[in-house]
């Protein structure tokens, strides 16, 4: 497969404090890709990183051929990558339906693209709720409205900071099932979460990281039949 993103050596420090020794990592176009491990380990500020939200202090981004290390972080945006952040970060005062085409763009003429229908019919309660406020959503609500506004960009790369935080059991299981949805339907993805169980059915490869570096990589099946992982690097 082509690879749609390739992060390659990437360094980005807090000050005199580094944090990302060398990140590297690819995700092919039409892949689900995971980032893993535990709190405080770089996973974050490496999407922070990729998306212009944080400098690097080296190492390159290149997403669909075009390099966009050193670029801008609403240029990144525009180049294709849609981010749900961590703390879903919604337009508090706007409601659901201002919420979703406040960004709204499709740059690439997708086919069919993104539209308030094609949301809705994704999470039909945002339809209910598409005249309220987003500061009076449930958590699990405001997640959904965060994805489908990202999705409303059409991005090439839908990129997921913990995507499940959080959520009651019930909105986590709608969560993926919308999630693996948009994987049967092509959608590139790079997700963030602690619920392994839901990433090793859900991707395609998974990216363990430590210390700001990548620890071990690989397939769903080479995960599971390796359970020391999970307590080298995911247990708490």
């Amino acid at each position: 497969m082509t690879a749609l993103l390739d992060v390659s050596d990437l360094h980005a420090a807090y000050g005199a404090a580094e944090v990302l020794f060398g990140m590297g990592f690819t995700v092919a176009r039409g892949e689900v890709v995971t980032l893993m491990g535990r709190n405080g380990m770089g996973k974050t500020t490496t999407i922070h990183t990729m998306m212009g939200m944080m400098k690097a202090s080296a190492g390159r981004v290149v997403f669909d051929g075009q390099d966009l290390s050193g670029q801008p972080a609403y240029r990144i945006a525009q180049a294709g990558l849609g981010l749900v952040p961590e703390g879903r970060q919604i337009f508090p005062t706007l409601s659901v339906e201002e919420n979703l085409v406040a960004t709204a763009a499709n740059r690439f003429g997708a086919k069919p693209g993104w539209s308030l229908d094609r949301v809705y019919g994704f999470f039909p309660r945002l339809k209910e709720r598409r005249s309220n406020m987003g500061n009076q959503l449930s958590g699990g609500e405001q997640q959904m409205l965060a994805i489908g506004r990202a999705l409303m960009t059409n991005p090439k790369l839908l990129i997921l900071d913990e995507a499940t935080e959080g959520l009651a059991p019930l909105i986590r299981a709608e969560i993926w099932a919308c999630l693996d949805r948009l994987k049967g339907e092509g959608q590139s993805i790079l997700v963030i979460d602690k619920n392994v169980d839901a990433l090793e059915k859900l991707a395609d490869r998974h990216v363990i990281v430590e210390k700001g570096q990548v620890a071990w990589s690989g397939t769903s099946s080479e995960l599971a039949a390796d359970p020391t992982l999970r307590e080298r690097y995911l247990s708490v």
